[in-house]
Order: structure tokens, then C-alpha cells, then sequence
């Protein structure tokens, strides 16, 4: 069977992603073997490995997409820094090392023996992040939900997807603080149900995250002055933004990392899982940026902020209920897959408006 050109450009895409995804499989082979000497023991530990890796590849679908749109804005060097740096930092920083901090933080312990639970005592491991839950929800839910409204309130959007719900946001965006009273309102109307104690930590850290929001925001407009040629202009805009998409990455990252530890118990299955699954992102996200996939899929972008708007809903239930991760995951999956097929849709109704 023949390979097209077409097949040949989204190979040349993946490649480090197959790559990596070779390597890790090779691995999970040898801790399968070690673990069980058995081949039925060996292929059970390597289809968890393929399984956590699609589970990561669906709860980042939308992260992708948020990276590419704000990759544009980058000067050539952020761009690469972010493709490069930001693969080290998504992977070992969001993935592996943070949830250790957490642990660190929440049992009180060093960072060894926070390392030593995650590998002999992965129970207790995801007791302890699980614990931590509420402060973890409080931050990532204030912050994502505040990313989604800075997208649907802005009176300069002129393309709508979902007309009924963007347009009278778009209008409403003239109120001023529209989308900082509406998460508050959230965080007041959530905090009536937690106990006392539950509330403190609610509020510091929806707090906390609403000053990371603004001071990003305003790090942005200092770094972007008037007075300054275009090009510093982007070198100072990409520090703001890589800053911004990393903080991003934090928050949608606990979901992949506690799902994880829902189907093995073995932590260096789940590094190779993530670490696999958080490749193919960045290849997604380089291959959406070549393509001009954003462009071209017009209601792309709108998939990935209703997707975003969703798990900060789901992260903030989480502080009061049990909410599985596969609803997370598909209804990711699923907003995108539609905004995928609208453009599609408009496009075939309305040829001369097509990018």
C-alpha cells in the first residue's frame, strides 16, 4: 500500500511523538517482565501504558488547541522555547515533580519520602493528592474558568459558534468585572456547602488564582508596551504567554495524573503514560500551528473554551462531589469533535467564507 504525501507530512509530525512512544513501550515491557515474568502479566502492564497515554492525549485536547492559538502570538525563539522547554516542564514539572510538591506540602514531609510513598506506597500517594483536592480545585477552576469568560466576554468577538449563549456574553462584556463577579459568584454559592475549615482553603486559593490571572494579565501589558519596536515586543509577549500556557498546564494536569492512579498503582507506568500522552499534545500543537487548523476549523478554538469552561464546572464540583474522569475526558473529546464538524458544516453552506 502506497503512502501519500499527506500521510508522509503527519508522520514527519509525529515523529518524536512515535518515538517516544516506541521507548515507552519498550519500557513498559521490561517493568512488566520484572513485575510478573509472566507475557500475559508483561502485555496487561503495557496495554495500562497505551491506556493512560489516550486518557491524557483526550483530557488535553483542548490545551492543544489553546496552545496553538496562543503560539501565533510568540516571536520564532518563544515559539521553540515553549516546543522545547515547555516538554520538559509538562512532563516532568506538571506531571511528576508538582504532585510530589503537593505531597510534600500536604503530609509535611521531604521531597525523598514523598518520592518513596509515590513508588512503594502509590495508595497512600493518591490518598494524600486526593486530600488535597479542594485547594487543587479551588486554584485550577478559578483559573481556567477565568481563561473561558476572557474568550466568550470580549465585545470584539464577532465569530459565534453557539449564537444564543455568545452573542448576549459578547454584549455583556461592556459591564465592567462581568467575569470576575460571575466566578465569584460561584465561589460563594460552592463555599455554602463545604464546612468551615473547607471554605478558608476554598477561598485563599480561588483567591491566589484570580491574583495569578491578573498579574499575568498585567505582566502582559507592561511587557507589550506602545513605545517599543515590534520585535522586543514579542520577545516580552512570549515570556507572559509561556508563563500563562504553563499555569494552564498546571491546572488541567491533576486530572490525568488522579485518573492515573485509578487504573495502576505502579508509578513509573504512569510517568511513561503521561510522558507518551503529553508528546502527542505538543505534536498536536505544533501540527495545528503548520496547518493552520485554527484557521481552518473556525469554531475550532470555541470547542477548546467550552471544553475548558466544562472542567472548571467539574473542578469546582469536585470540592462536593465524586465526578468521573471519563466524563471529563469525553466531553472534551466531544465539544471539539463538534466544533470540528460545524466548521465543516458552515463551510459546505457558505463556500466564499471559507479561511
Amino acid at each position: 500500500m502506497k503512502i501519500t504525501p499527506f500521510q508522509i507530512d503527519i508522520i514527519h509530525h509525529f515523529r518524536w511523538a512515535i518515538l517516544v512512544t516506541i521507548i515507552g513501550i519498550l519500557l513498559s515491557i521490561g517493568i512488566g517482565w520484572e513485575t510478573s515474568h509472566t507475557l500475559s502479566g508483561t502485555s496487561e502492564i503495557v496495554y495500562i501504558c497505551i491506556i493512560l497515554a489516550i486518557i491524557e492525549i483526550s483530557l488535553s485536547c483542548d490545551n492543544a488547541i489553546l496552545n496553538a492559538k496562543n503560539i501565533q502570538k510568540m516571536s520564532p525563539l518563544w515559539q521553540r522555547r515553549f516546543l522545547t522547554w515547555g516538554i520538559v516542564i509538562a512532563v516532568f514539572g506538571m506531571r511528576i515533580v508538582f504532585p510530589i510538591i503537593i505531597v510534600c506540602i500536604v503530609a509535611t514531609i521531604n521531597p525523598i519520602e514523598a518520592v518513596k510513598i509515590a513508588i512503594f506506597s502509590p495508595q497512600d500517594y493518591l490518598k494524600i493528592i486526593s486530600d488535597a483536592h479542594i485547594p487543587i480545585a479551588g486554584f485550577g477552576g478559578t483559573f481556567l474558568m477565568m481563561v473561558s469568560l476572557t474568550f466568550f466576554f470580549n465585545r470584539n468577538k464577532n465569530i459565534h459558534w453557539i449564537n444564543f449563549l455568545e452573542i448576549p456574553m459578547s454584549y455583556l462584556s461592556r459591564i465592567r468585572g462581568i467575569k470576575f463577579f460571575l466566578v465569584l459568584l460561584l465561589i460563594i454559592g460552592i463555599s455554602c456547602i463545604l464546612s468551615i475549615r473547607d471554605i478558608y482553603i476554598l477561598i485563599f486559593s480561588s483567591t491566589f488564582a484570580l491574583m495569578t490571572f491578573y498579574a499575568i494579565n498585567f505582566l502582559e501589558s507592561i511587557l507589550s508596551g506602545d513605545n517599543q519596536t515590534k520585535s522586543v515586543t514579542q520577545k516580552k509577549h512570549g515570556l507572559s504567554l509561556f508563563l500563562y500556557l504553563e499555569i494552564i498546564d498546571a491546572s488541567l494536569s491533576f486530572d490525568g495524573v488522579i485518573s492515573s492512579f485509578a487504573i495502576t498503582k505502579n508509578f513509573f507506568i504512569i510517568i511513561i503514560g503521561l510522558t507518551i500522552g503529553a508528546v502527542y499534545v505538543r505534536s498536536m500543537t505544533v501540527l495545528m500551528l503548520k496547518k493552520g487548523m485554527l484557521q481552518k476549523y473556525k469554531y475550532l478554538e470555541h470547542g477548546s473554551f467550552y471544553s475548558i469552561f466544562v472542567l472548571s464546572i467539574v473542578m469546582f464540583l469536585q470540592t462536593v462531589i465524586n465526578v468521573p474522569e471519563i466524563f471529563t475526558g469525553t466531553s472534551s473529546a466531544l465539544l471539539i469533535i463538534l466544533s470540528i464538524y460545524s466548521s465543516i458544516k458552515n463551510d459546505c453552506r457558505n463556500p466564499k467564507q471559507k479561511h
